[in-house]
């Protein structure tokens, strides 16, 4: 008697036989089982390969140095670190009101003796380039020397070796317009300096920058900065350091005395107990978080699509086995007739999901490492960062590929058990016998569906764990899987409705549903994750941009002319925006000047005696809100704490003079003096407003400002200072006020922190001094890099330090990956229902020879085809998009829940009883939903059809 051990040989080798024989069916169960195999060990290497080693991050930071020292800006006075350097704290303890003292060290006195250091400084500086002006960051570091290479590697020419030579980054190239051999200058420099070589910063390839030599950049620009009178840019210096023995853990104990902190190797590499880091053991220390943690919700969403993609996994090749199964019952049935049970016919399906599970895992994890390395430098760049090697994990690497195997097993167990069961009259005569559908299948996912969405909204109401909705979501999608059969039936309903393609294409679907659910079921899947990730980051982009405040309404510019002196050159200022950017339509905007027309709107009088007094519009006494108004028994405090927390809610709800207003202003003036054309530029429409502007009327945009007579009040305030003794002391500053006529605009108005526009006519007649103060801009579209920085070099050309600022609107960082989902998503579609048709084909021979021997056309073949595909397609996407969305609503709920309860608790506390009540939207992201649900199943069809010969090939009569 022969062991089950040359039994299973004899089904492996008859198994194989058949692959070969089939090929392209075995092709289909490849491309089947491949294709996740591909996805996670691509994605396993490219994480792995992202990862950089201690030992590459140091390289990265330090280059080939021992240790790179820093100044902590303590004056000198000692500090504590950790090991890493990831937590510093002063050594001496001090109290919440005692003064820390600041500035800073000598670091030279931390080096220790014989170590060889370079100097490492960084800075920023505007250079003149083939557009104009770019601002950059400098670095001055001796890049040239072994120590500080593996920093900045070298792409082309070299580094620079005399003062007069620079060396600048890619990106620097790229956005300057320049290339290696050209000069450069410095604005407020006057020499010039040579571009030498290019390099990168491997953990910041997105970044333009400068290097040079040190000394031979940022100290000349900061002493002409000092003479022209104009503001320096700060920079920082640190050393990187080489000492024989490596920088141990008590020189960097040495090197704390004297108030510097050190990043050194070999103690992040050795580090040591911390019963000897002074800073752990210091009273009060807390840990700090040395990591970065996962958003709860990110943790969610990951944990959900994981299980759909792994039950997208084991639904890929089932139909194929099924379908082999049905092509080989003949040959099953002769394995039953000479002698064979069950059991061996089990083995030989099972077998050929091995063989080809064996396959896939080798071709699979090929292409996969094949794909990370071809796409590499596309990732690199993505990702702004370079990968240290391309980093291989054998064990991952072989878990992946068992995984093909048993993904193979999995898909070919129940045909298996199918074709075990068939009788072997029934295989040898070719008969399918009588089928009934399986009512056992749809009732247990039913139930699947409401115990899984019962536990998702439990997780989203009463409970806080992510894994609760996870697993509930899980448990609702494998419900939804197992109705999937049902569910094709429910869609073959509508095949009475449809012309003759479609309608046999439906009707095929629906008659083999052991095919069609499968390949339905694994769309379904793929949506399904793709859909939930897509809800969610939509929905928290939703949130994140209703807390964005626009400073000007999307495409606006304004350049305000706030520094001392830049009034003077107005209409050069203006005639160089509108030469540079493409503008529509200008508004020119003066402000009330209080004291010298020609000073400085930054800052106050007492700070600087060059800056302008003050104009203050005055809120009536009436319309402030009792939480701020003055305490009678407490000069210079309100009455805030006279009421409770619920009182103060109260009034912030139900009384506008408390409401709370957001939005803020380009400009640091609030009042400005213009016409209508202002009201366009701000996008406001209201014909009255511009009439009251007309008529020398101010416009108010906050109501707070208008008395019972409609007037507003304007204090002209000369001594600053007076003025804020006088407001501590709950007094009236000193200084005339003016009263104008104003019309309040509709509250619903947005002046983007613009509190009142007041008429010139208005301004004169009142004796109100004013001074130009730049212009609002309508743009026809956002200014390119080119464009800015021709503005730049023109404004720094006519002398005015001032730039306009350009709303451009939420930018939101989630656009990428959800376009990558939708790709992703689409393309396991395309391919599951392309799979599904190959296979209806190949089952349906017989049925296409019958139509085209009773008169069909030959288009009917084709077309035929691309309905099955479509058919396939639309019903994966639309069930994956409506299950896809219940757990990403069960997701954003249990955010909801979260933020809503920590903000009621701070408003019990009394903490945050003026904030506004955290908004969590559920946003539907439609574009993606309309290129899965629309776009993907015509394209899936189309394509299809396109790749489907006409006429079939002409078969051979069947040996009997």
């Amino acid at each position: 008697m022969r062991s089950w051990y040359h039994s299973w040989l004899a089904a492996i080798r008859i198994a194989r036989r058949d692959a070969w024989r089939a090929k392209g069916r075995s092709l289909l169960v490849l491309a089947m089982l491949t294709l996740p195999i591909i996805g996670v060990s691509a994605a396993d290497v490219t994480y792995r390969s992202s990862n950089l080693s201690t030992e590459a991050q140091l390289e990265r930071q330090i280059g080939t140095a021992d240790a790179r020292v820093m100044d902590y800006d303590t004056g000198g006075e000692a500090v504590f670190q950790s090991p890493d350097n990831e937590e510093t704290d002063r050594a001496k303890q001090y109290g919440e009101n005692d003064e820390l003292p600041t500035g800073p060290a000598d670091i030279t006195k931390a080096l220790p003796a014989g170590a060889a250091s370079l100097t490492d400084t960084y800075g920023s500086a505007k250079v003149h380039t083939k557009h104009g002006l770019l601002s950059t960051s400098v670095r001055e570091l001796k890049s040239s020397d072994p120590m500080a290479g593996p920093i900045m590697p070298l792409l082309d020419g070299r580094y620079p070796t005399a003062p007069d030579e620079v060396a600048v980054t890619g990106l620097f190239l790229k956005n300057s317009g320049l290339k290696l051999g050209s000069t450069i200058t410095v604005r407020q420099l006057e020499r010039t300096y040579t571009i030498v070589g290019s390099y990168e910063l491997p953990s910041e390839l997105n970044t333009d920058q400068i290097n040079a030599l040190p000394g031979a950049l940022l100290e000349p620009l900061r002493k002409a900065l000092e003479k022209a009178e104009l503001p320096s840019s700060t920079s920082s210096t640190s050393y990187l350091v080489k000492i024989d023995g490596g920088f141990t853990w008590n020189m960097v104990k040495e090197a704390n005395q004297h108030g510097v902190t050190v990043t050194s190797r070999d103690v992040i590499l050795d580090p040591p107990p911390d019963s000897e880091v002074p800073l752990f053991q210091k009273k009060g220390y807390q840990p700090g978080m040395t990591y970065q943690t996962m958003d709860e919700g990110a943790l969610m969403v990951l944990a959900t699509v994981v299980v759909m993609a792994l039950l997208e996994i084991c639904l890929l090749a089932g139909p194929a086995f099924a379908v082999g199964a049905r092509r080989s019952r003949r040959q099953l049935g002769l394995v039953g007739a000479n002698g064979g049970d069950r059991r061996h016919i089990r083995a030989i399906v099972l077998s050929g999901g091995l063989v080809l599970g064996a396959v896939a895992a080798v071709v699979g994890t090929v292409l996969g490492i094949a794909l990370t390395y071809v796409a590499r430098p596309w990732l690199e760049e993505y990702s702004g960062s370079r990968f240290d090697a391309l980093e291989l994990r054998p064990l991952e690497l072989l878990g992946i590929a068992l995984l093909a195997v048993l993904t193979g097993l999995a898909a070919a167990l129940i045909p298996a058990v199918n074709a075990s069961r068939q009788p072997v009259l029934a295989s040898l005569t070719g008969r399918r016998g009588v089928r009934k559908s399986n009512r056992v299948l749809p009732t247990v996912g039913l139930i699947a569906v409401v115990l899984g969405a019962a536990a998702a909204f439990f997780g989203t109401t009463m409970s806080d764990g992510f894994l609760l909705i996870a697993g509930g979501s899980a448990i609702a999608e494998l419900g939804v899987v197992a109705m999937t059969p049902a569910l094709v039936g429910v869609f073959g309903r509508i095949g009475r409705f449809l012309p003759l393609s479609p309608r046999l294409a439906l009707r095929d679907a629906v008659r083999n549903r052991g095919r069609t659910a499968p390949a339905v079921a694994a769309v379904l899947a793929a949506v399904a994750g793709t859909v939930a990730v897509a809800t969610y980051a939509a929905s928290m982009d939703a949130q994140s941009e209703a807390k964005y405040y626009p400073r000007l309404p999307y495409g606006t510019a304004a350049l305000t002319l706030g520094s001392e002196g830049a009034a003077q050159h107005e209409n050069a200022a203006r005639a160089a925006v509108e030469k540079s950017f493409p503008v529509a339509l200008r508004a020119d905007v003066r402000r009330i000047a209080v004291g010298n027309p020609n000073c400085s709107v930054h800052g106050s009088y007492a700070d600087n005696p060059g800056s302008c007094g003050e104009s203050e519009l005055l809120v009536p006494t009436a319309n402030v809100c009792p939480i701020h108004a003055a305490d009678p028994a407490r000069p210079g405090e309100s009455l805030e704490e006279t009421f409770t927390a619920a009182e103060r809610r109260k009034l912030v709800d139900s009384d506008w003079r408390c409401a709370s207003r957001r939005g803020e202003t380009y400009s640091e003036v609030n009042t400005l003096i213009g016409d209508a054309s202002l009201l366009k530029v701000l996008k406001i429409d209201d014909p009255a407003a511009a009439k009251a502007l007309a008529a020398g009327k101010a416009v108010v945009l906050d109501r707070r400002y208008l008395d019972a007579k409609n007037t507003i009040g304007i204090q002209l305030i000369t001594d600053v200072a007076a003025a804020n003794k006088a407001r501590e002391k709950s007094q009236t500053p000193p200084g005339r006020v003016v009263k104008l006529p104003a019309y309040q605009l509709d509250s619903k108005a947005q002046g983007y922190g613009i509190q009142a526009i007041v008429p010139p006519a208005a301004a004169e007649a009142a004796k109100i001094t004013t001074a130009p103060y730049g212009a609002y801009y309508t743009l026809d579209r956002l200014p390119r890099s080119e464009e800015t920085q021709r503005l730049d070099a023109e404004l720094a050309r006519i002398g005015i330090e001032d730039f306009p600022f350009v709303e451009s609107g939420f930018q939101s960082d989630n656009n990428v990956m959800m376009l990558a989902l939708a790709v992703f998503a689409g393309l396991i579609t395309i391919g599951a229902a392309g799979i599904a048709t190959g296979l209806s084909q190949a089952d349906a021979e017989a049925d296409l020879k019958t139509l085209a021997a009773v008169g069909a056309p030959p288009r009917v073949r084709r077309t035929l085809s691309g309905f099955q595909c479509g058919v396939v397609a639309a019903m994966g996407v639309v069930l994956g998009s409506a299950t896809g969305v219940v757990p990403a609503i069960g997701l954003v709920l249990a955010d909801r829940r979260s933020q809503t309860t920590g903000w009621k608790e701070s408003v019990a506390e009394g903490y945050a009883d003026l904030a506004d009540k955290p908004y969590v939207p559920i946003e539907l992201p439609w574009l993606t939903l309309g290129v899965l649900v629309i776009a993907v199943p015509l394209g899936a069809a189309l394509l299809a059809a396109l790749v489907t010969r006409s006429r079939g090939a002409l078969a051979r009569r069947e040996a009997s």
